[in-house]
């Protein structure tokens, strides 16, 4: 039994809800203990000659994070601007010795780096930016420093981690749940407490589209009690292209209507499969697994055997997990999704955002 269906089994009843509030407790208790040894120097923060952001989240999946640090690199690259990102390789079947760096290393395996950072590295190839993942940024910054003299250094899902000092942080918040019932892990969905957001320097909703206007007056409301001066924008989720994993070709968004299935291990798959019904897809058949799951060859071949012939779409995360002879059980019709974070407003809401991630961004464009 996974943990989320552990979760679930325990809210039906009064005695397993008890049980997670105490656990909610006493994880609450370990994250004020943590904070509170860095803020009083019992534990040192360690700073590196770079700018560091960090893009975050204080609640657990499916904010959208991978998609803004995308967007946050790419934004950066294209202007020449020395940018690297740091991560520590969430649930990484295999561990190293000292950070693994992902750059220009095609042969490179998604075990080592974990599933995020392996399919950054993929998109962000033609824009080489590196990618160094261990547990302790603080080392993966200075390994970033050292080899590619970074200027900015994007702290992926970095919030709770005090460890390396940052300059910024940009909170995602995902419009559609933004807090919960607002308790902590695991009876809420909370990483640290709503008086995180004091630590803001943006805050980002994403996932705009699917809420409506009041619903986006509410959260930022919320927000502004606890951070009444940050700047908040909006944003969506914005489908590309698929590309054709078969024939290694994209695949024009309106080529694929009716019926089709998919799959996907994300934080929140309905927002996945949501996003297919709009292109136009009926999603004949779902297959839904915990998030960072991998596959084996036996989860291609149910795929192959049940689809009946129908489309078969996935997301590029859950794609670098394929097992290597992939090809040998998916022979044609499997797409990958590509999606793009958007920040609603236009070029001026859009420099609020590059301004945090550097803020000498609009002159180097000239603007």
């Amino acid at each position: 039994m996974d943990l989320l269906q552990l979760k679930e089994d325990l809210q039906q009843s009064a005695l397993g809800r008890g049980i997670l509030l105490g656990a909610s407790k006493v994880y609450g208790l370990g994250a004020w203990l943590n904070k509170t040894a860095y803020d009083n120097g019992w534990k040192t923060s360690k700073s590196v000659n770079s700018r560091v952001v960090c893009i975050g989240n204080i609640t657990a999946g499916g904010t959208g994070k991978t998609t803004a640090v995308l967007l946050a690199a790419t934004t950066l690259a294209k202007e020449g601007i020395r940018v690297a990102i740091v991560s520590r390789g969430y649930k990484r079947q295999q561990k190293a010795d000292g950070p693994v760096v992902l750059f220009d290393n095609p042969d490179a395996d998604w075990r080592l780096a974990g599933d995020e950072p392996f399919m950054m590295s993929r998109v962000l190839s033609q824009y080489k930016v590196p990618i160094v993942i261990s547990p302790d940024r603080a080392e993966a910054a200075n390994e970033a420093l050292r080899r590619f003299k970074s200027q900015i250094i994007l702290l992926d899902d970095g919030l709770q981690h005090h460890r390396l000092r940052r300059d910024a942080n940009i909170i995602l918040v995902d419009a559609k749940n933004p807090f919960g019932n607002k308790e902590l892990l695991p009876y809420g969905i909370l990483r640290e407490p709503m008086t995180a957001l004091k630590r803001a320097s943006l805050v980002v909703l994403t996932h705009c589209d699917q809420v409506s206007e009041r619903q986006l007056e509410d959260i930022r409301d919320e927000v502004r009690l606890y951070n009444d001066t940050v700047e908040i924008l909006e944003s969506i989720h914005e489908p590309e292209y698929y590309f054709d994993i078969c024939k290694s070709q994209k695949v024009d968004l309106g080529a694929l209507k009716g019926p089709a299935a998919c799959f996907c291990a994300l934080g929140h798959p309905e927002t996945f499969e949501k996003t297919l019904e709009n292109l136009g897809l009926e999603l004949k058949q779902k297959w839904r697994f915990p998030d960072h799951q991998y596959y084996t060859e036996q989860n291609l071949r149910t795929f192959e055997e049940t689809r009946g012939n129908l489309p078969l779409i996935t997301t590029f995360k859950d794609f670098v997990k394929f097992p290597d002879n992939w090809r040998e059980i998916l022979t044609k019709d499997v797409y990958v999704l590509s999606v793009n974070l958007k920040i609603r407003g236009g070029e001026k809401e859009f420099s609020k955002f590059t301004d945090v991630l550097y803020p000498k961004f609009s002159k180097i464009r000239g603007k």
